[in-house]
């Protein structure tokens, strides 16, 4: 496999980016010779190992005039629209014609191997070193985490994949290993969670490291998917779901946000609703989606580059129901802005841009954006929460509950006296809508096989739902394809069909 060949460059180079200091270098001998033999020997060098894995969350947020890979799980969607005519990676996903050339998916495959690889070497390494037992036991948590969020979105992605659990190297056998089940796939992520459960993290942390609210959150999520497709392990695993989000909600760490802005404010990062970020700095590590979700070329934002990369789908945001408070100019969207050259002046813009990821001082001033990425709210765990009591247990007044609150901020009215049925389309629609954009759907639209007809506005079988601007869904859309260059390096994969 062709992540393998530079497990070791890539965690070098991280170590040295996170580990290392002058009197670290000058107090080592030999220190241009790193081997995995003579680095892992200070809690220094532990924590530095972990480090190197938050780096593959970055990756596939990367953004510009090509688009970005982030993009592709929300064009599959049919909700989402561009103006980048150069973008030809996004063009072939919203269209439905994608191939197994296509760059996207290729960053996914190759920034989620590495991470795992880094994860490898950590819970491989980090147990021979003499440290404090509960700060080892802690990065060995993340790790686990780490390891299992990338398996979980490459298994969903992918469909069969290869399952590496140890460190390999050019002499491994392992180096082009057969890929694994979508079960082995699975157990072994749980696996990872609840080991990390059993770690010592703090229920929250704020410095955007891993937390037990983050592991319980992305073991219950992992748990609604194995209930779904495709193993379609049912009502035991919606139960279990259920009470994994539920030990979140009761433990009174996280709540929403009493306003929509503090999605997008810089300040709120890592606090009060986000449970877990991808991370960003201004000036040190910018995040680059900004260039992406402004209209292509209007003079609104101080950024030079105004892509028009991606919008939200106008019959999409017009779905919404009567008096979402979320569907209200600059809310979750913004349809006018003021222009950059004289900020008196609206410009109205004609479609609805993702306001939900703007970050006002960089797109007014700065031109560099602090604002982290969402992987891991408290709005999801209550959506998660609803679905999996509702399917368990029937329309409980818990599940009620956990819906309805997503609702009163909407300023929307409690859902009530429903059958389980309807509630179960009713948490659904408010999962499309109030994690948007936040690459969520596509993987709801997989698991439970079901696509959202806007301007029908009900919900239809996955294969064969038209999008509303014309392309039709076929059985490979289930899954995309795996890139051209890891079946060409590895014969034992087979390529998704369909592609």
């Amino acid at each position: 496999m062709k992540t393998s060949k530079y497990i070791h460059k890539v965690l070098i180079l991280t170590l040295v980016v996170f580990g290392w200091s002058c009197n670290d270098f000058l107090d080592e001998v030999d220190q241009s010779n790193f081997t995995l033999e003579n680095y892992f020997t200070r809690p220094e060098h532990a924590t530095s190992v972990v480090n190197s894995i938050y780096e593959s969350l970055r990756p596939t947020m990367q953004s510009g005039f090509n688009g970005g890979p982030w993009m592709m799980l929300e064009f599959a969607t049919g909700l989402a629209d561009t103006e980048l005519g150069q973008a030809q990676n996004s063009l072939f996903v919203r269209s439905l014609i994608n191939n197994s050339d296509n760059a996207y998916g290729q960053t996914y495959w190759t920034s989620y191997y590495r991470g795992i690889a880094n994860a490898n070497l950590a819970i491989a390494k980090i147990p021979e070193i003499e440290m404090d037992a509960a700060a080892q036991s802690r990065l060995l948590g993340e790790a686990r985490f780490l390891r299992a969020y990338y398996y979980f979105g490459l298994i969903r992605i992918f469909g069969n994949i290869p399952l590496i659990t140890e460190p390999i190297d050019l002499s491994s056998p392992e180096m082009y290993p057969d890929p694994a089940t979508a079960e082995q796939v699975y157990n072994q992520i749980v696996e990872d969670l609840t080991i990390a459960e059993d770690s010592g993290l703090p229920y929250k942390e704020t410095t955007g490291r891993v937390s037990l609210g983050a592991v319980k959150s992305m073991l219950s999520s992992v748990y609604l998917t194995m209930a779904g497709y495709p193993l379609q392990k049912g009502q035991e695993y919606y139960q279990l779901a259920a009470e994994k989000a539920q030990e979140v909600i009761q433990s009174g760490e996280f709540s929403l946000f009493s306003s929509y802005e503090s999605l997008h404010n810089v300040e709120d990062k890592n606090q009060g609703e986000h449970i877990f970020m991808a991370q960003y700095a201004a000036f040190i590590m910018p995040s680059s989606w900004q260039v992406s979700i402004i209209p292509y070329n209007r003079g609104i934002s101080a950024y030079n580059d105004e892509t028009g990369g991606i919008f939200a789908n106008a019959n999409f945001v017009r779905s919404f129901e009567e008096g979402d408070k979320r569907a209200e100019e600059k809310e979750f969207f913004y349809t006018e802005y003021s222009l950059s050259s004289n900020r008196n002046t609206i410009l109205p813009l004609g479609d609805y841009y993702l306001y939900k990821h703007f970050d006002e001082e960089a797109q007014l001033s700065t031109t560099s954006s602090g604002l982290n990425w969402m992987i891991y709210r408290y709005a999801e765990v209550l959506l998660t929460y609803a679905e999996a009591a509702n399917e368990a247990f029937g329309p409980t007044t818990e599940a009620y509950e956990a819906v309805n609150q997503i609702r009163r901020r909407a300023e929307l009215p409690d859902l009530e006296g429903l059958s389980q049925q309807e509630l179960r389309e009713a948490i659904w629609k408010e999962r499309w809508v109030e994690l948007c954009y936040e690459n969520k759907t596509w993987y709801d639209m997989v698991r439970l096989r079901k696509a959202y007809n806007t301007l029908e506005g009900r919900f239809e079988d996955f294969v064969g739902h038209q999008f509303s601007y014309g392309p039709t869904l076929r059985e490979r859309e289930l899954l995309f394809p795996i890139p051209t260059a890891e079946i060409r390096n590895n014969g034992k994969l087979t390529q998704n069909q369909g592609y």
